[in-house]
């Protein structure tokens, strides 16, 4: 691979760093406390399945993609069971959920199971962990895989003691023969079951859901005591022989570049050992690195410290003049005149003219950062001509093939490992970073690893796009909504990877535009322009969360303004339970991906988590000054929620969370636990970045560098009550990741208004500095 143009490198004089200790927070943890833990696998290698027949695999091609069972499972002559993980563990326990769904069908003793992560490669299929789908898209092909192994087992045994296969059952580990009540373990079994063909998908027989031993229970987290113990890998953990550390001074704007540098004090650090100038960015800005100048050190302390002491002299790019509240400011002028149709149904102008009460409100939200707890990090050793990467991505498989496409390294001299990942949200299925490790060991020779610092992390992230949305409502003498306008503008995504470019995607328009479902018989949905100054990236729930945080106020602010209770005017809206097809108003709705007969827009579920939400919160009951309920509900990622917040209001504005209580109606769930920690913590992410969230820029630079001023929610802000229901369902399984963070601005916002009588159209509600609601809003009652 040849190096881009414009790196060049400065070495440092020789510093004795010898007597600095290397202490890891693995190994303080690990020694702690009495408790170090040693695990050695000995033995020969597990009996994969690698002996199967070399003929057509007939699994390949069921639903989900490959289901071959030597892809997924590996079993060991004692017994253990290893199921390969190919999606990318973060905390939302895809380990746990991939692991019941094999293991519950192959009737494996769960104490048996320990989990092996996949490399990036394409034999997996899709390996992309966001969008809510690992179980949606896995579910039917893992059972199958599992189930598909079982039956090899029986008839190994059934072989084994001449008997006919029927007669053999597996159970936990063991395959039981029901005629004279012998056993034979799973790893006894395995050589003779490899040497079994592969049945056909028609042949495999699938539990009863009456039968499942782990789906659908709450299975206890095969990460979680790892994570105590300072087990398991994060990408801030991977230490390599003769590695060096690098941290990087990046341009303030997108696509600025270095102009001089004075990196002579620089190399005077301690520990540091080169410097080394990235090639500039140029758009698009896609997944490549942002360039700027690379410290080289023996730790990433020094790499800092070396950072600081470099002189830079920027030259400013394309984007210099971004200014984040103009811009903002602009946008919600732009939506207030006439957009481009992207649905209607019946004369929307019209009714709107002939309505008893019409209803207006512009809704705003800024740019949004990641800030998951670990920032990103990537480590990158060449081998000859070979690579191999170690780093927390979400999708070890476009990273790999970025790294092939952006840099021209051929893909099978490319070996991508996935770490465990401290929270991503989206960011870190954008490679970025491990592409600039790559560049950096090239040029030294030796493994490098990148760290981003938390400033790093804030300042040069992919941003949540900020949103403008305008509302028209007509309402009639009853206070029926006989009208709805719907206006929404922000810049694409897709900004991040065609230059210049001003339209919304259907795609991101399907999240809370396009399939509305409110039973109006006049509707409109329209879409401004909007360019891109930043990275833009998707950030959990995506568009969802700005479109639903303007949808559910404003029919909130319907239910004011005809004189209704906001959970009553909400099920009217809703109106009787139908199935919703956003294309007979013609738009172009892609329904994420999944086929709408499998997955309809369902009223009657909608409507079912709004009571069921309701009745959780005591809905109706008497509230004391200072105190309201506020209610929203959203469909996204194929599930439905429904979250009611209780808010306190003081005298002087001091806001205060009494309660939560959220329904959700994600159809199959693989661990209700786990699911339910999902949407507490997808309904914390939510309140969050409604309080306090906003990332400003002013010349083109992001203002915020750390917590201080991007302020996140504190602990002693949490609701004191939380309440989570997973509506029991057997509908096909859809997100729990996302959905959780849609209602929970809206609903918050709605309860300030029924304590306060104050109306919130623009987030945050506070910001990084404020903690008071304007006092004079305050109903004084």
């Amino acid at each position: 691979m040849q190096m881009r143009t414009g790196q060049t490198s400065t070495q440092a004089p020789v510093n004795d760093t010898s007597a600095i200790a290397k202490v890891s927070r693995r190994s303080m943890l690990a020694g702690a406390g009495g408790f170090a833990v040693s695990v050695a696998l000995a033995g020969r290698p597990g009996l994969s399945f690698a002996q199967e027949l070399q003929s057509a695999r007939p699994l390949t091609q069921v639903r989900g993609g490959d289901a071959t069972p030597s892809l997924w499972i590996a079993i060991e002559e004692d017994g253990t069971v290893r199921i390969t993980c190919h999606r990318a563990e973060m905390g939302q326990q895809a380990w746990t959920a991939m692991a019941q769904i094999v293991a519950d069908e192959l009737e494996a003793d769960w104490d048996d199971v320990q989990i092996v992560q996949a490399e990036g490669d394409a034999k997996y299929g899709d390996q992309n962990t966001d969008g809510s789908r690992s179980v949606r898209f896995n579910l039917h092909r893992l059972r199958v895989a599992g189930a598909a192994m079982r039956g090899m087992l029986e008839q190994a045994a059934a072989n084994e003691w001449g008997v006919d296969v029927a007669r053999c059952t597996a159970k936990l580990g063991q395959v039981r023969n029901s005629q004279n009540g012998r056993r034979l373990g799973f790893g006894e079994l395995a050589v003779a079951a490899a040497a079994l063909p592969l049945p056909t998908e028609d042949q495999v027989k699938l539990k009863e859901r009456r039968d499942w031993r782990y789906i659908g229970k709450p299975v206890p987290s095969l990460t979680v005591p790892k994570i105590i113990r300072g087990q398991g890998e994060y990408g801030i953990d991977v230490d390599r022989p003769n590695m060096v550390y690098a941290v990087i001074a990046h341009p303030p704007q997108l696509f600025g570049k270095v102009g001089t540098v004075d990196d002579s004090d620089a190399l005077t650090v301690p520990g540091v050992l080169k410097t080394i100038r990235l090639p500039d960015a140029e758009p698009p800005a896609l997944f490549k690195p942002l360039g700027g100048m690379a410290v080289i050190a023996t730790d990433t302390w020094a790499a800092i410290q070396g950072r600081e002491a470099l002189q830079i002299d920027w030259v400013d790019g394309p984007n210099a003049d971004y200014d984040s509240k103009d811009f903002l400011a602009g946008l919600v002028a732009s939506v207030r005149q006439p957009g481009g149709v992207r649905s209607n149904r019946g004369d929307v102008d019209g009714a709107l003219a002939s309505a008893k009460t019409k209803v207006e409100a512009d809704y705003a939200t800024p740019h949004y950062a990641h800030s998951s707890i670990e920032p990103v990090s990537a480590t990158a050793e060449w081998n000859g001509d070979k690579l191999t990467c170690w780093a927390c991505v979400q999708d070890a498989q476009t990273t790999r093939n970025t790294i092939h496409q952006g840099l021209g390294i051929p893909l099978e001299n490319i070996t991508v490992h996935t770490t465990w990942l401290g929270g991503a949200f989206g960011r870190k299925s954008k490679p970025d970073f491990v592409l600039e490790a790559v560049l950096l060991a090239q040029q030294m020779g030796r493994p490098v690893k990148v760290t981003w610092t938390r400033e790093d992390d804030l300042q040069q992230d992919y941003f949540h796009m900020p949103s403008a949305q305008h509302f028209e409502a007509g309402l009639d003498e009853d206070g029926k909504c006989t009208a709805f306008l719907h206006r929404s503008a922000f810049p694409s995504i897709a900004t991040t990877f065609v230059p210049g470019l001003n339209q919304m995607r259907d795609e991101e328009l399907s999240q809370g535009v396009l399939d509305n479902p409110f039973d109006v018989p006049n509707f409109r949905t329209e879409s401004g322009t909007a360019t891109g100054h930043v990275r833009i990236g998707w950030l959990r729930s995506v568009c969802n969360t700005f479109h639903a945080f303007g949808v559910q106020s404003f029919a909130a602010e319907l239910a004011h303004a005809a004189g209704r209770d906001q959970k009553d005017y909400l099920l009217d809206l809703v109106g009787p339970s139908r199935i919703v097809d956003p294309l007979a108003d013609g738009a172009k709705y892609n329904n994420y991906g999944a086929d709408p007969e499998e997955y309809p827009i369902d009223t009657g579920r909608l409507r079912h988590v709004i009571e069921r939400a309701a009745d959780m919160a005591r809905w109706g009951r008497r509230m004391r000054k200072g105190r309201g309920l506020g209610i929203a509900a959203h469909r996204s990622f194929l599930t439905y929620v429904a979250t009611v917040i209780e808010v306190a209001v003081d005298d002087e504005g001091r806001l205060e969370i009494p309660g939560i209580w959220l329904a959700a109606d994600a159809g199959t769930v693989v661990n209700p636990r786990h699911s339910e920690d999902q949407f507490e913590g997808g309904t914390l992410f939510g309140l969050s970045n409604a309080l306090y969230g906003e990332i400003s820029t002013q010349g083109g630079a992001v203002v915020q560098n750390n917590f201080p001023d991007w302020r996140l929610m504190r602990m002693e802000e949490a609701p004191k009550d939380m309440e989570i229901e997973i509506v029991a369902s057997d509908a096909p399984p859809a997100g729990t990741g996302e959905p959780g963070t849609p209602p929970a601005a809206p609903a918050l916002t709605n309860a300030i208004f029924a304590a306060t009588g104050l109306r919130i159209r623009k987030l945050p509600i506070f910001g990084a500095d404020g903690d008071r609601l304007p006092i004079e809003n305050v109903q004084k009652s």
